[in-house]
């Protein structure tokens, strides 16, 4: 959330213009939509619930970056985000996914983000923990129980023994409530003084032992003793495919989910280094000193006050002109299931009732077939903000393949230096390409940039083939280059057709 305070409309256009070439008014569009977030959260709360978000409805042909702007949008803002496909779902009563699931998706991003910061906070808690564990996994022998006549109970020698050892319930101020397991192998005279000479036998101060191992583990020597941890897996139970979802994973998950809260879960036992153990004993101890109905809390309403749920494909749910059979009713029926989750409805998920009245929500579609007029109106009035994304021309296409900080040319040619070969694309050849690109787009299916794709891989088809015995070579890509690898296939109408 302290993120997004310092981006500001300019900051967030400024990041995507790092990856994504034109399309100001769309980035525009975004930007002022993340921005307004903020600033309704500074109002007072009688003011901040009367003002609804404008959802925005992105129309432009594929391949121009409505979906990498979503994509980058995610990575920017630090506020619960979900890009969905509207072809997954269904209208209630069809199988497949409900609309509803997508807010408890977002819900599940928002606790997975908020969980993530929470743990980072109590990571250092963590740490203790386990290497208290981890002490008492390395040297069971030295915790020290009570004798029944009241004198503490000597381990026995482990001097060249190899035993599996137990515990439940750590000794000392770690407080940890793992059940774990481990085996050590202790063979006499070793060098790296880990066991043998510090074993019980040959040192009665086991406080000052475990001292030792305790510095000894921070300098790293033991990291690659092996130990058998036990691990018992815990979590919120899912009861989501209850309020309505047909998808057969979901009710997968349910029924494993009510399976473990009956059986208590089954716990995990694997022997690995100390390395590996202690990873797998943060984790564990993270999951047991969160309060997880704090975490709920804090996500439900960050998901309702800044989530944003990104539609793409919108188009493909809407009805072509007259109302017809078939596949349309289905369509037309997602739309009205989206409508009052878009308006503003409360929807049941595992972690609370989410009430959706805030969520903003960004649809984007390329309504080549149908129109933005195809939608039912109640959802056309729900996306007061239309941004038209423009199609790519040559000089755009030349800016895509330099400009970018993940640009084509920049890919390819640190994917073949890999290969020890060296490839340099001459200005005339980016500007060839830039053009075929154009021209191909021009007289086939417009599918914007994702053309640039089709072509460098044609055109580097060879290098990558036999980079592998090029080890050394520098290739330098001119125009004539281009033209002898991709002119034949431009030429030929039927095979570009199919080719490029």
């Amino acid at each position: 959330m302290e993120g997004l305070e310092t981006l500001t409309p300019k900051a967030i256009v400024g990041e995507l213009d790092k990856y994504i070439i034109g399309q100001n008014k769309a980035k525009r569009a975004v930007a002022i939509a993340l921005r307004n977030r903020t600033r309704r959260l500074k109002l007072p709360e009688d003011v901040r619930d009367e003002i609804a978000p404008k959802n925005i409805l992105m129309i432009g042909p594929t391949g121009v970056g409505k979906t990498e702007i979503a994509r980058r949008l995610a990575k920017l803002c630090g506020a619960p985000f979900l890009k969905v496909e509207a072809t997954k779902y269904t209208e209630v009563g069809y199988v497949g996914r409900d609309v509803e699931s997508m807010i408890r998706d977002l819900m599940a991003v928002g606790y997975t983000m908020v969980k993530s910061e929470m743990q980072a906070n109590l990571k250092e808690e963590a740490e203790k923990r386990a290497e208290e564990i981890l002490l008492d996994l390395l040297l069971p022998g030295l915790k020290k129980k009570p004798a029944e006549n009241g004198q503490p109970a000597n381990a026995p020698s482990m001097n060249g023994l190899s035993f599996p050892i137990s515990f439940l319930g750590p000794t000392g101020t770690n407080g940890a409530g793992v059940t774990a397991t481990g085996q050590i192998e202790v063979s006499p005279g070793n060098q790296d003084g880990a066991t043998g000479a510090h074993s019980p036998d040959h040192d009665a101060d086991g406080a000052t032992t475990r001292e030792k191992f305790r510095a000894m583990l921070r300098e790293g020597k033991l990291e690659d003793r092996v130990v058998e941890v036990s691990v018992q897996k815990s979590g919120i139970p899912s009861f989501e495919v209850f309020a309505g979802s047909s998808n057969i994973e979901d009710l997968e998950m349910s029924v494993a989910n009510i399976t473990n809260l009956i059986t208590g879960g089954k716990s995990k036992r694997k022997s690995v280094s100390v390395k590996e153990a202690r990873k797998i004993i943060v984790a564990e101890q993270l999951d047991k000193i969160v309060d997880h109905d704090k975490i709920a809390e804090e996500a439900k309403n960050r998901v309702e006050q800044m989530g944003i749920v990104f539609i793409d494909e919108i188009d493909k749910i809407a009805s072509k002109g007259e109302r017809g059979g078939g596949q349309d009713v289905s369509r037309e029926g997602v739309q009205r299931d989206i409508l009052p989750i878009v308006e503003g409805s409360s929807v049941t998920t595992k972690f609370g009732v989410v009430d959706t009245t805030h969520i903003l929500f960004i649809a984007a579609g390329a309504f080549n077939v149908s129109k933005p007029s195809d939608l039912i109106p109640e959802l056309q009035g729900r996306f007061p903000l239309r941004v038209e994304l423009e199609s790519l021309n040559a000089d755009d296409f030349r800016r895509i393949l330099l400009e970018p900080k993940n640009a084509l040319t920049r890919q390819y040619a640190e994917l073949l230096a890999t290969e020890g070969v060296t490839i340099h694309f001459t200005p005339d050849s980016i500007d060839r390409m830039s053009f075929l690109a154009a021209e191909v787009n021009s007289r086939m299916e417009n599918i914007g940039a994702r053309r640039l794709h089709t072509i460098m891989e044609m055109l580097l088809e060879e290098i990558s083939f036999n980079a592998s015995e090029m080890g050394g070579q520098s290739v330098e890509i001119t125009s004539d280059y281009v033209d002898d690898k991709l002119k034949g296939i431009v030429q030929d109408q039927d095979l570009s057709r199919y080719i490029l």
